[in-house]
C-alpha cells in the first residue's frame, strides 16, 4: 500500500527545503515519483509569482509563458505516470477490481496533485501570517486563511488514503486518464502547423 503520510511529509518538507536549497529530489520507487511532480508544482508557483510582477518586461513575460507551459506539461505527465506506477502496483500485488467496483471521478495522481499545491499553498500563507513588515490585520487574516488550508490538506489526504484502500481492496477500480494536452504539440497546435506550410 502507498503511503499517504509519507507523501505529505514529501511534500511538507520539500516545500521548507526547497526555499532555501535547490530542489532536489534524494527519494526513490514511488516516493520519487511524488518528489519530481511535486517539484514542477514548485517551479511553477514560482514561475507565477514573476509572471504578475509589475516590473516583468514583454521579453520577460514571454520566456516565462514558455517556461509555464513546457513545466505544466511535466506536470500533467508525471500525474500519468503516478496512476501508471499504481497500476503496475496493482498488478504486482494481483489485486483486481470486484466486478461491481465503483470509478472515481479523480484519479490518485491527480489527489497527489492537489495536495502538492496545498502543501505551497500552505507554506506560502505561513509566511504571511508570520511576516513582521505586515499588519497585524494582515497577519490576522493569514492565519484564518492558514487554518483553512490545514483543515482541507486533512480531508483531502483523508480521501486518498481511503482511494488507495478501496482501489487495493477492489472496491474501487483505478483507469488512467490521458489528457492530451495540444497546445505544445506542433503537430496538434494549429497556430504552431500553420505557421509550418509554405507560403502560397
Amino acid at each position: 500500500m502507498i503511503d499517504v503520510k509519507a507523501i505529505t511529509e514529501l511534500h511538507r518538507a520539500t516545500a521548507e527545503r526547497w526555499h532555501r536549497e535547490e530542489a532536489d529530489n534524494p527519494y526513490t520507487g514511488f516516493l520519487g515519483l511524488v518528489c519530481e511532480q511535486h517539484r514542477r508544482n514548485f517551479l511553477l508557483w514560482h514561475q507565477e509569482d514573476i509572471a504578475r510582477s509589475p516590473e516583468a518586461s514583454d521579453a520577460t513575460l514571454a520566456q516565462v509563458k514558455r517556461t509555464i507551459d513546457k513545466l505544466n506539461q511535466e506536470r500533467n505527465d508525471r500525474i500519468e505516470m503516478l496512476d501508471d506506477e499504481l497500476v503496475r502496483q496493482l498488478a504486482a500485488w494481483g489485486a483486481t477490481p470486484r466486478p461491481r467496483a465503483k470509478q472515481n471521478t479523480e484519479t490518485p495522481g491527480s489527489v497527489i496533485d492537489r495536495l502538492s499545491v496545498l502543501a505551497l499553498r500552505i507554506y506560502h500563507m505561513e509566511e504571511q501570517a508570520a511576516r513582521p513588515d505586515a499588519s497585524e490585520e494582515h497577519r490576522a487574516r493569514a492565519r484564518s486563511r492558514l487554518a483553512i488550508l490545514q483543515e482541507q490538506h486533512g480531508d483531502l489526504s483523508r480521501s486518498l488514503a481511503q482511494l488507495l484502500a478501496d482501489i487495493f481492496a477492489g472496491r474501487k477500480r483505478l483507469k488512467v486518464y490521458r489528457q492530451f494536452k495540444m497546445y505544445n504539440d506542433p503537430t496538434l497546435n494549429p497556430y504552431l502547423y500553420a505557421a509550418k506550410k509554405p507560403a502560397a
